[in-house]
């Protein structure tokens, strides 16, 4: 699988990192776990950088309706993605679509800078009101 991840519970923080082609299953297996472990309040990292993705548009917007369908949970906790330069554009058009989410988000090209960012968001309680 080309999604690897730590799920915190100390922190309250969820770590992410993409190697090889994601596929639509890799993405939507990851977002069910999260759903299923109760942890969509954490902050998460997402490294995308080793990452590539042949999902058509179709797809992506499946990923999004369920990301989308988290937010009558509770209030989603912050996002920071890490990518390369040549990545930006497709991150930024997900992004676009995921901000009707009450959280924050920002896009990094530096892991360091992505992390002290994160490390100074709010932690959202769980079944918070968004």
């Amino acid at each position: 699988m080309p999604l690897y991840w730590t799920i915190d519970s100390r922190a309250e923080l969820v770590l992410c990192e993409a190697e090889g082609d994601v596929s639509l299953s890799d993405a939507m297996t990851f977002l069910r776990t999260l759903s299923g472990a109760k942890v969509t309040h954490y902050r998460k990292l997402f490294d995308g950088r080793n990452g590539t993705s042949s999902m058509s548009a179709q797809e992506l917007l499946m990923i999004t309706a369920e990301i989308r369908s988290y937010h009558s949970i509770g209030k989603m906790g912050a996002l920071a993605i890490i990518s390369r330069p040549d990545q930006t554009e497709p991150f930024a058009r997900v992004l676009g679509a995921l901000a009707m989410a009450d959280r924050p988000m920002r896009l990094f090209d530096s892991p360091t800078r992505a992390r002290n960012w994160l490390e100074a968001q709010t932690r959202v309680q769980p079944g918070s009101e968004n």
